[in-house]
């Protein structure tokens, strides 16, 4: 997944039509594999490796910067040169699919982790076990994220989720505290609606970032993406149906995805909104803004939050090299260490995915604190239904459409949703 929430999956499935080429394709990796992935040993004691070369999807010129000098930094650690290259979000499966057909999947491969598990599934990615890394000290939300059938195939070094940004001056003209419960968020957002602003922006567009979004507010609430109409998921849509329906927040978020709903709130349009870390940089380039950030509300005091997690994690392709294979472990070993989590999530406004890390940078960075509290208690979307997580996602985002909008209420939305999501 993107940092932003956003994914590539298409919604005809993980990867849409290159998911099915990845699937013919995956004994010719194997044949071409040969030696597997057992103990190091033969080849891999003599053949030498001097470089390794590496594919993500941080085309963004300062991103791709920071991951190359980390990555030039861990590879002089395992001895070797690292050819990075980054391709767009939507081209990085196709890519990965053209290369498995063509036996030159890369060295090192970064995937968004929605998609982990049916890249893991397709069998060109490796056990990290095989290499000794260990998850020991890592918030468990993202061991399930990189996963699949027991193994770990991927692990991340930092990850974002959601929380809320709220304006502290429009809160405080509004008399009115920052909102921990839903009944308060909708008191807070009826207090700072005024003409030209709303009390609060969501993400509702047609997309998997809208998904993103209300999975905080359907999986606080006991709802399940395993069984959609539910009272309890109901009751999540409703929340953004009455907002929208009593002018607290705005009919556009229809059509707002996160960078619009930033927008919004930057822009003094909104005094609250939902959003991730990514967007602090700008913020704290705004002058006389004055905002905070809080844990989202949850439906009653004392109800646990939930909410899905964000961020890449880092996999091992197999290839015909078991020493090239190890020397990528070990760069993603490196990438894994508390340094480099504390040098990521400095540079990007990522929470460290090893929990004394994520608690040391919460002190340093208190801004950074809602979050580090939120990922504690993260889930992985796929934890639930593995590789069939995307076309559930899809079936969300309709319902959320058709709900806000007025077209269904939410029960018939999610009974809709419901029924595309399993077939019946």
């Amino acid at each position: 997944m993107r940092r932003k929430g956003t994914t590539v999956n298409a919604p005809a499935g993980p990867f849409g039509r290159p998911l099915a080429a990845l699937a013919t394709v995956v004994a010719l990796v194997l044949v071409v594999a040969g030696c597997g992935t057992g103990d190091p040993s033969g080849s891999a004691r003599t053949e030498r490796v001097t470089s390794l070369t590496v594919l993500d999807y941080y085309t963004d010129t300062t991103e791709h910067a920071h991951w190359g000098e980390l990555l030039t930094s861990c590879g002089k650690k395992a001895g070797v040169t690292i050819e990075h290259r980054s391709v767009p979000g939507p081209s990085l499966v196709p890519t990965v699919v053209r290369q498995a057909t063509a036996g030159t999947l890369p060295d090192l491969l970064m995937l968004d982790n929605p998609d982990l598990q049916e890249i893991a599934r397709s069998g060109v990615l490796t056990p990290l076990r095989t290499y000794g890394i260990r998850t020991d000290g890592f918030v468990s939300g993202i061991v399930s994220a990189g996963t699949y059938q027991g193994e770990v195939y991927g692990l991340a070094p930092t990850v974002n989720t959601l929380a809320l940004y709220y304006n502290k001056d429009m809160l405080a003209e509004a008399g009115v505290t920052v909102p921990r419960t839903w009944n308060e968020l909708r008191e807070a957002a009826r207090a700072t609606t005024r003409p030209g602003r709303h009390g609060l922006a969501v993400d509702a567009d047609a997309s998997f970032e809208s998904t993103f979004q209300f999975l905080p507010f359907l999986w606080s609430n006991g709802g399940d993406e395993q069984r959609l109409d539910t009272p309890q998921a109901a009751a999540a849509l409703r929340l953004w149906t009455d907002l929208v329906r009593d002018g607290s927040m705005s009919r556009s978020v229809l059509t707002w995805n996160q960078a619009n709903v930033h927008e919004q709130f930057l822009g003094g349009k909104a005094a609250m909104m939902v959003n991730g870390p990514w967007r602090m940089t700008e913020l704290e380039k705004a002058k006389g803004l004055r905002w905070g950030v809080a844990p989202l509300p949850v439906p009653r005091a004392g109800t646990s939050l939930v909410t899905p997690l964000g961020g890449e994690v880092w996999t091992v392709p197999r290839n015909d090299s078991q020493a090239r294979r190890i020397k990528a472990a070990q760069v993603l070993d490196c990438l894994n260490d508390p340094t480099s989590m504390q040098t990521l999530a400095t540079w990007h406004h990522t929470v460290p995915s090893r929990k004394d890390v994520a608690a040391r940078y919460a002190k340093q960075v208190p801004s950074m604190a809602a979050f580090v509290e939120s990922v504690r208690g993260a889930r992985a979307r796929t934890r639930e239904l593995g590789p069939a997580w995307p076309k559930t996602a899809t079936a969300i985002q309709t319902a959320v459409q058709a709900a806000v909008s007025g077209r269904q209420t939410p029960e018939e939305a999610l009974r809709h949703a419901q029924r595309t999501a399993t077939g019946s």
